[in-house]
């Protein structure tokens, strides 16, 4: 039995996103709208997700693009404001994401006693936020110093918008990572969000590290979750939860009870 089990309440889980819309300090926030409207739209889309049946929360700034490897303090504090606000709502298992920065994330989590963190922990990039360089031992001592030690990880291994610097196969990457690192799951990801996560290089992970929780990290929706969670151990699935599947939407209740039907009878 994996951790899943005990921190989420089932194996096969679906963790799903609730996505913060643009924060202060982001390029897209609204001034106008303000924080109360941020707060609302997070609102909304957590009872909607909760109400589908979905098995656990993690809330992530998903807007606050174009991404940053290191936030800014106002974001991590606008992040804090809304889950705090949320919290007496929050009826099932929650994490959190700040992108891309881990130590902020395991900050966030330890503030709001959220139980999992989903990061890119190790690795150097190419990619869209340019040269992308991580620091694995000194974020996992910062998780043990502010005393997040028992904050699930899920690390990121293939990461979205970014390639890579040194050819290494995902077998390799998959191996190491797993002994170096003692990760709590590894997330195996599309090209970005909604895109759907190649099943051969699932499989490939799944079978390199059978005592790992492996999950699908993106792009898992009605139409591929059969083969997805028959090699995945659980998906974290956002895009195909909103309103007729576009990332830029609102989540829709209906579809997430479709999917969450269709999960229960695979677990079956």
């Amino acid at each position: 039995m994996s951790w899943l089990k005990s921190v989420i309440g089932t194996e096969k889980a679906v963790i799903a996103m609730c996505h913060f819309r643009a924060l202060p300090g982001d390029p897209g926030f609204d001034e106008g709208k303000g924080m109360n409207w941020v707060v609302d739209r997070a609102y909304d889309d957590l009872m909607a997700l909760q109400s589908g049946g979905v098995d656990a929360v993690m809330f992530s700034n998903e807007f606050s693009m174009p991404y940053l490897t290191k936030v800014k303090p106002e974001t991590s504090a606008a992040m804090a404001r809304i889950v705090g606000q949320l919290k007496s709502e929050i009826k099932v298992p929650y994490g959190v994401n700040v992108l891309w920065d881990p130590v902020a994330s395991f900050d966030l989590a330890k503030a709001v006693d959220g139980l999992f963190v989903r990061e890119i922990f190790t690795g150097a990039y190419a990619s869209d936020f340019g040269i992308w360089n991580t620091n694995v031992g000194e974020t996992i001592r910062h998780q043990h110093r502010i005393g997040a030690q028992g904050v699930k990880t899920l690390f990121n291994i293939v990461p979205e918008a970014a390639v890579y610097l040194g050819e290494r196969d995902i077998r390799a990457i998959a191996k190491s990572t797993v002994f170096n690192n003692r990760p709590d799951a590894l997330c195996v990801s599309g090209l970005t969000a909604g895109s759907k996560t190649d099943t051969a290089t699932l499989k490939l992970v799944k079978d390199t590290v059978p005592d790992t929780v492996v999950l699908a990290n993106t792009g898992v929706c009605l139409e591929n979750v059969d083969e997805q969670l028959a090699i995945a151990d659980g998906c974290v699935t956002a895009t195909h939860f909103k309103k007729d599947g576009i990332f830029e939407n609102f989540v829709d209740g209906d579809r997430v009870a479709r999917f969450m039907e269709r999960v229960r009878r695979i677990r079956q």
